[in-house]
């Protein structure tokens, strides 16, 4: 599965067919049809992500393989279309309000995505955030795992502190 040096790069738009952090692998569904092409774990990892959410929609730099398509650098993703707010505590707060709040540093402590939820700890601040699956998936995340660095925008909710938005360590920076 290796390319040359001169091979064609092929720009190409998709979506995220199903991506899987275990296995470190998922694949896209070109826009414009054809065979599945693959997305190795490496590739997202460069684009600051540990995982993405299924439906997401991407647009990436591939080359031919033995074995078909395979991305090689992403170029842009954005989350999946979500219908009305995630959670109650998220409601009333616009996408524009979401993206005026300062994004966090902080460090995974846990996430469990069969229970839908889990937990991160702001640098410097050991009270726990709660971070809930839907709000991943809006985020264009699927899964977190223990010590993952991640930037959050939070609220104060009903029962505490609690993210509306997620992203990746790399995106945090810029």
């Amino acid at each position: 599965m290796t390319t040359e040096p001169n091979d064609p790069v092929t720009t190409v738009t998709g979506i995220i067919k199903w991506y899987d952090p275990a296995k470190g692998f998922g694949f896209i569904v070109s826009d414009e049809g054809g065979p599945d092409i693959l997305l190795h774990a490496n590739v997202l990892r460069n684009f600051g992500q540990g995982s993405v959410a299924d439906g997401a929609s991407i647009e990436i730099e591939a080359n031919q393989t033995e074995r078909g398509l395979q991305a090689t650098t992403i170029l842009s993703l954005s989350p999946p279309a979500v219908d009305g707010a995630p959670l109650r505590d998220m409601s009333t707060i616009t996408a524009e309000q979401i993206a005026a709040t300062t994004i966090e540093p902080a460090r995974v402590k846990w996430f469990d995505k069969t229970k839908g939820f889990g937990f991160a700890n702001v640098f410097g601040d050991p009270a726990d955030v709660f971070v809930h699956i839907e709000v991943l998936r809006q985020s264009g995340l699927s899964d977190l795992q223990p010590g993952e660095a991640i930037g959050l925008r939070l609220i104060d909710g009903e029962r505490g502190r609690m993210a509306i938005d997620v992203v990746g360590w790399d995106v945090a920076l810029k």
